[in-house]
């Protein structure tokens, strides 16, 4: 199977995954009935196989080991985490503010992984608050103003081309 159509079947799926533990997540939180369901218990574990068995084929097709890339072992470890939390927030005998606060944090740690994912870095969308992370403009170059170049576009200055007649 080609490399592109297999991350197209893993974004998919984490977009599956994400859609289905939101949606589970709620209906548990506002008391469902289809929570229990049996669709409900078993499409999940459908979908998650997908998209664990595609993470592991992209990680073998590029040849990545998570000691090797850190970013892969935080998202790992960012998945464990996940897990857990998940577990916590869909357990129907634990008090609904500990399982909404459960929801929260496995949302939250669920956007963390795909950040990750995203920038590469082992911080995910944390890296970003890095001083070293901020983004520097280069050096104008003569007849452009810094402030024109961000928001025109690399414009020229006016005051430069006051004597051009053309």
């Amino acid at each position: 199977m080609d490399y592109f159509a297999v991350k197209t079947v893993h974004q998919t799926a984490v977009a599956l995954s994400l859609a289905g533990f939101f949606s589970r997540g709620l209906g548990s939180l506002l008391g469902a009935g289809w929570v229990g369901g049996r669709a409900a218990k078993t499409v999940p574990h459908v979908v998650d196989s997908v998209l664990l068995l595609s993470a592991l084929w992209l990680a073998w097709t590029l040849r990545l080991t998570p000691t090797a890339a850190p970013w892969l072992l935080a998202k790992i470890i960012g998945l464990v985490v996940y897990i857990g939390l998940g577990m916590v927030a869909l357990k129907p005998g634990r008090p609904a503010p500990a399982r909404a606060a459960a929801w929260i944090a496995a949302l939250a740690t669920f956007g963390w992984i795909v950040s990750v994912a995203i920038t590469k870095d082992p911080l995910g969308a944390f890296s970003l608050l890095r001083p070293s992370a901020a983004v520097s403009r280069p050096p104008a170059a003569p007849g452009f103003a810094l402030d024109q170049r961000a928001s025109r576009g690399c414009a020229p200055r006016s005051d430069l081309n006051a004597g051009d007649s053309s």
